[in-house]
């Protein structure tokens, strides 16, 4: 796919790229097609020059945009293996991640730098002088130097004679999903894996030429650009990217759930296709995009080990009537099995091929309770290790919350408040849709709630979820400490 890209850009140089949104909305070029490529060239040489070769692995810490794409247009012609580093991790754990990765170089953004303070003194040495790590490589600039960061990448060098990896296979990227200083847990896909996703996406995307998509993942700009559509950066206020949306009418929009309800919060109108992932969609939230214009809305099954696994449309999860949540048939190539233990396991050529410092595994282990329905479609049953435990019963909240989604809920969990002798109460924390009388919203669960049988919750709270991470998922820790403390003697009913 990525070399299919580098051939497509080439091709029509003059073509616009990548846009973002002035203030009015209206799109605003960034890059064209022949500036891409001329980046990724004076990226490659730059860093051919400074003596990384196939198979070294390089820490990039950029946003995403015109530079990123030329970067990982440039490591994927060099062979190079990137670690994506996230700056907001903080400091003890981004050290953790580093040590596991080993980079020749790092490559950061100022603002990344910025982010991440513990970047500045080290920028000062162009050196990662961590105690014990002084051997894992310089760090540079990408793009503009501000005061305080490493020396920046010198995109001078001589272009002749930098060599293309071609076709032969090897890591490509490794990704930190989860795990602790002490064990930081990394994915590692392929050039063969990660190429099979892409295209995945590009057969389910089928993006048309020349019309924009809009979106800010890889995994989205690579198939659209590759298929001759410029694609759009989403811009961070909801109430410009609902500006956005309106004057750039994209042919496919893909924001993450927690964007599609602060651009719907901003009265966003949508077209053409809508699709979601990287946090649960509900069939309420696809409904509401439908409502708002969109042709179809489409939730996206994916995970950092496989990208994507299932799709869903929003009038077949609104029309599926059984417990748990529907995300979908396996998408072509992908296989499908719960364990023994419910868990879900996902393989396919597109999954990772192993855990960095492990060895491969074809199987993914998705943490998510799943059952296959008569058609094959998976439904998820919640996670594994978020079952609640009341009077020696195990309830699966992915089971039950998608019947706490009704009209007027942004967000709905279940979670487990301990009550003593290892007990738990199982409590339904609503978050109501901004304008919505929680008085209205009580009787409209009552039916809902009664219909879980035993599973039925001991209370219901109205307050906002606690989000988290980089995909803003809902936090159930938090979201149980907060249940905890509401509902401490004293506490607020």
């Amino acid at each position: 796919m990525l070399d299919r890209l580098d051939h497509a850009l080439r091709s029509r140089p003059e073509q616009p790229a990548v846009l973002t949104a002035a203030r009015s909305g209206a799109p605003r070029l960034r890059a064209t097609r022949g500036e891409l490529t001329d980046l990724a060239d004076a990226f490659a040489a730059a860093l051919h020059a400074r003596g990384l070769r196939a198979g070294d692995t390089v820490g990039v810490a950029v946003r995403p945009g015109p530079r990123a794409l030329a970067l990982l247009l440039a490591l994927w012609r060099l062979g190079l293996r990137g670690a994506v580093l996230d700056p907001g991790a903080g400091p003890d754990v981004l050290r953790a991640r580093l040590a596991l990765a080993r980079p020749a170089l790092v490559l950061a953004d100022a603002a990344a730098q910025a982010v991440a303070g513990w970047a500045r003194p080290l920028a000062r040495r162009a050196r990662l002088a961590l105690p014990d790590l002084a051997e894992l490589g310089p760090v540079a600039t990408v793009g503009p130097r501000l005061p305080g960061c490493a020396p920046a990448l010198d995109l001078t060098a001589p272009r002749a004679g930098v060599p293309v990896h071609g076709d032969h296979d090897g890591d490509a990227v490794i990704v930190f999903t989860s795990g602790t200083t002490s064990r930081p847990r990394a994915v590692v896909h392929t050039r063969a894996s990660l190429a099979a996703g892409m295209g995945t996406v590009a057969a389910l995307f089928d993006a048309r030429p020349d019309r924009p998509v809009l979106g800010g993942t890889f995994f989205v700009l690579v198939p659209a650009l590759t298929g001759g559509a410029p694609v759009a950066l989403p811009a961070r206020s909801p109430r410009l990217l609902a500006r956005q949306l309106h004057r750039l009418r994209p042919q496919d929009t893909y924001l993450t759930p927690p964007q599609l309800r602060d651009a719907l919060g901003a009265g966003a109108r949508f077209h053409g296709r809508v699709w979601t992932g990287s946090a649960p969609a509900g069939a309420a939230l696809l409904e509401r995009v439908r409502s708002a214009g969109a042709d179809q809305a489409w939730g996206v099954y994916a995970l950092t080990e496989l990208f994507p696994a299932a799709a869903v449309e929003a009038r077949e999860k609104a029309a599926f009537e059984g417990p748990g949540d529907l995300v979908g048939a396996p998408l072509p190539g992908v296989l499908a099995k719960p364990d023994a233990d419910g868990q879900l396991l996902l393989a396919g050529d597109a999954a990772r091929d192993r855990y960095l410092g492990e060895d491969p595994d074809p199987w993914v282990r998705t943490g998510d309770r799943a059952r296959l329905d008569p058609a094959g479609r998976i439904v998820l049953e919640g996670r594994c290790k978020d079952m609640v435990l009341r009077r020696a019963e195990n309830i699966y909240p992915g089971l039950y919350e998608p019947a706490l989604h009704v009209p007027g809920v942004e967000l709905a969990l279940l979670v487990g408040v301990p009550a003593g002798g290892g007990d738990e109460r199982l409590v339904a924390v609503v978050q109501p849709r901004r304008g919505q009388a929680e008085g209205a919203l009580r009787a409209a669960l009552s039916e809902p709630v009664r219909r879980m049988g035993t599973a039925r919750p001991d209370a219901l709270l109205f307050a906002d979820i606690p989000l988290s991470g980089r995909s803003r998922k809902p936090d159930r820790a938090a979201t149980a400490a907060l249940a905890a403390r509401r509902l401490a003697p004293g506490g607020t009913p």
